[in-house]
């Protein structure tokens, strides 16, 4: 038995369903009408097509909203729809989701039928206007839902327990990904198999949205990531060239930290209509504009985020007794808070709200990690804020600046009301299998590597070894925050790197330390040498003279 085969064990994939993993079938796909009101909806889009009715993709400004807008522009001008726009909202003037304002001017503007993606299922007074002002919608999403539906033509959520969907977790591009396999019955211009070039759009939504990469998703991904690497998007290849990603070596990672956060940069600074022209933009000069545009709002992007980082920890520094962290700022760009309280989280180990104070209202992002959902916390603050909402791991949240105090304490009342334990446990990693370094081969990583695409539910492979001694110590970096060790165990030595390491991480030369790992292959000058990517340390013991 090999240490790959360990690993394999510890993840439940036996000699059975091995292969079927490694290599996902695409033809295993679930059957598109089992979610619920998929029938309603289709009959509504053709007779939307036999009458070309004027369409208003109404979209999200996330990645996974603009990929799933972009994937049915797409295909609805290959059913041949003729009059289809797109309504991205701006983070700065709609907010998140269905708007009444939005609505009106959709109406006023002639739309007879609204399709949303990625938002839409807690909406029912903005759909109920709607249908006042004559204009159908059908909803497409992947968020929280209520008892009752809103008053839609359809709402394809799987989250509906209503339904015999056999798998719940698809990202907001994933529902319209099946909205388009079930229009395939019953519109010609996309051929049956013809919709895998739309993997692409998919699998960008789905790796970004962080959704859980199993089932449907870990397909979709799998061969969504070959159709990207031969992508007949001008833009997407524009955006794989700014970002310095390889087509032929495109891989999640690429998409979580290459792709996705250039595309929402532009959301997160001013409007994500700029990501969405260069996903839709149809020449290589018009593409790369858009593309390095993306590029250097990152960078203006990674500096506010930076100062606001900063600012946010001497705060933070003033509520060290509360369980949860609650802070706020007039000069915060709500458009980034929610990397900043990601972060916050990181350092501090405790869920973190991050605000931003403006005139009549303060508007900020949640991040939570463990048995602490930060949805439940803003839904316990009800009667203190104006709105929110969201997921367990991240929310966002609206309340008048006057009753941050009160929101702070109320959702610190509600964190020690739940009697949570050992929640640091959580952020801990968990080893796949223990090694020692002659484990540690190319041939592994190789092997590892085909169990791509990693993410929420496949994450990389962890290793840990126990007892390695610690040879040399290098800070790296302008501020000295990178640290890499050089550790022998059973008689090899090998390299390990983090970046940003905390301070435990900068270890004497002699101490024994227990590593947790990830493994990867170090390319220098033409040599080749397998290498760790250190995620976690512990001293064992000394070494005694």
């Amino acid at each position: 038995m090999s240490l790959f085969d360990d690993i394999l064990r510890s993840r439940g994939i036996t000699p059975d369903n091995r292969a079927l993993f490694i290599t996902p079938d695409y033809s295993q796909r679930h059957d598109p009408f089992l979610l619920p009101d998929m029938a309603a909806a289709v009959d509504r889009l053709v007779r939307a097509r036999e009458s070309q009715d004027r369409i208003t993709i109404y979209g999200d400004y996330d990645i996974d909203g603009l990929t799933a807008t972009t994937l049915l522009l797409d295909a609805f001008e290959q059913f041949g729809f003729k009059n289809v726009t797109p309504f991205i909202p701006n983070r700065f003037v709609e907010g998140y989701g269905l708007t009444v304002e939005a609505i009106e001017r959709i109406a006023a503007d002639g739309a007879q039928l609204i399709v949303t993606v990625d938002c839409g299922s807690l909406s029912h007074k903005e759909i109920e206007r709607a249908n006042e002002l004559g204009v159908d919608v059908i909803v497409t999403d992947h968020h929280n839902v209520a008892l009752t539906p809103p008053p839609a033509i359809a709402t394809i959520n799987p989250k509906r327990t209503d339904h015999d969907y056999p798998f719940i977790d698809l990202a907001g591009v994933g529902v319209a990904f099946k909205l388009v396999q079930a229009l395939q019955t019953r519109l010609d211009g996309l051929p049956p198999g013809q919709e895998k070039w739309l993997l692409d759009l998919v699998a960008l939504g789905t790796v970004c949205d962080v959704v859980t990469l199993v089932d449907e998703n870990r397909t979709n991904v799998y061969w969504g990531l070959k159709v990207l690497s031969k992508t007949r998007r001008p833009g997407l290849r524009a955006l794989m060239s700014v970002a310095g990603v390889r087509p032929e070596t495109v891989n999640a990672r690429s998409l979580g930290f290459g792709l996705g956060p250039r595309m929402n940069a532009a959301g997160r600074l001013e409007t994500a209509t700029h990501a969405l022209d260069m996903l839709t933009a149809e020449t290589a000069s018009e593409a790369l504009r858009f593309a390095e545009q993306l590029d250097r709002m990152n960078l203006e992007r990674r500096a506010d985020q930076d100062k606001i980082f900063k600012a946010a920890q001497f705060q933070a520094e003033m509520y060290t007794n509360d369980p949860v962290l609650v802070v706020s700022a007039p000069d915060w760009n709500h458009g980034i808070v929610g990397i900043v309280a990601a972060k916050l989280l990181e350092k501090y180990r405790k869920p973190t709200f991050v605000l931003q104070e403006m005139t009549d209202q303060a508007k900020g992002s949640a991040r939570s990690y463990g048995d602490f959902s930060a949805a439940d916390a803003i839904r316990a603050a009800d009667d203190i804020i104006t709105k929110g909402g969201g997921h367990k791991l991240a929310a966002g949240v609206t309340l008048e600046p006057s009753r941050i105090g009160d929101f702070r304490r109320r959702v610190n009342e509600f964190y020690r009301e739940l009697g949570l334990e050992d929640q640091i446990r959580y952020l801990l990693p968990t080893a796949d299998v223990a090694a020692t370094f002659n484990d540690l081969t190319e041939e592994l990583v190789e092997q590892i590597a085909t169990l791509e695409p990693f993410g929420n539910g496949n994450p990389q492979p962890i290793l840990k070894t126990v007892g390695a001694i610690v040879m040399t110590t290098r800070r790296m970096g302008a501020d000295g925050q990178h640290v890499k060790l050089r550790l022998e165990n059973d008689n090899r030595t090998i390299e390990m790197l983090a970046f940003n390491a905390p301070d435990h991480f900068f270890v004497e030369t002699g101490n024994r330390v227990d590593v947790w790992y990830h493994l990867d292959i170090n390319e220098w000058n033409g040599n080749r040498s397998v290498e760790g990517k250190l995620l976690h340390l512990e001293l064992s013991q000394p070494i005694i003279d």
